[in-house]
């Protein structure tokens, strides 16, 4: 009994510890160990790392956890900032290899009538407001444009009248 109250113990934790809370210097089994198996891997240059921890499709956030070549933790970034999109997003530049190692899988793919192609969407918050990440992907596969709006969300409806 206490054994098992002991791993539901340990589970809670896990699932409380956030990206955001790994140090740099960390190793790669302690990252994995503390947030569970990222959800996509990515090589990285100079023979290191990305793992992704991305909450997409429901979630706002696609952290980036880079590795150096021995494992350990770099740096620890929330991809999906505005303030990053006009640095990173490189049209006629870059493919979805690019993409997805950057932002990951995205919440979801639309096509467009006035477009040839896919429009990659991710999630994301901008202070309290929710927002979206377009990024058109042509048929061959390149990058040819990002933009950024708000999330159209249902209005909440009126509390009832307790009087």
């Amino acid at each position: 009994m206490r054994a098992s109250l002991l791993a539901g113990l340990v589970a809670v934790l896990a699932a409380c510890a956030s990206p955001g809370s790994i140090a740099p210097g960390t190793s790669a089994a302690e990252v994995i160990q503390t947030l569970g198996a990222p959800t996509g891997r990515y090589p990285a240059p100079g023979g290191g790392e990305r793992l992704q921890y991305s909450m997409q499709p429901a979630g706002q956030t696609v952290h980036n956890i880079d590795l150096d070549a021995q494992g350990r933790v770099l740096r620890v970034e929330q991809a999906l900032s505005e303030a990053l999109f006009g640095q990173r997003i490189a049209p006629d530049r870059w493919t979805r290899t690019e993409v997805l190692r950057e932002y990951g899988r995205p919440a979801r793919v639309m096509g467009v009538h006035s477009f040839e192609g896919d429009v990659w969407v991710w999630r994301y918050l901008d202070g309290p407001t929710w927002r979206l990440l377009f990024i058109d992907i042509d048929r061959a596969g390149i990058v040819r444009g990002w933009s950024n709006g708000d999330e159209d969300l249902p209005d909440l409806p009126d509390p009832p009248d307790v009087r």
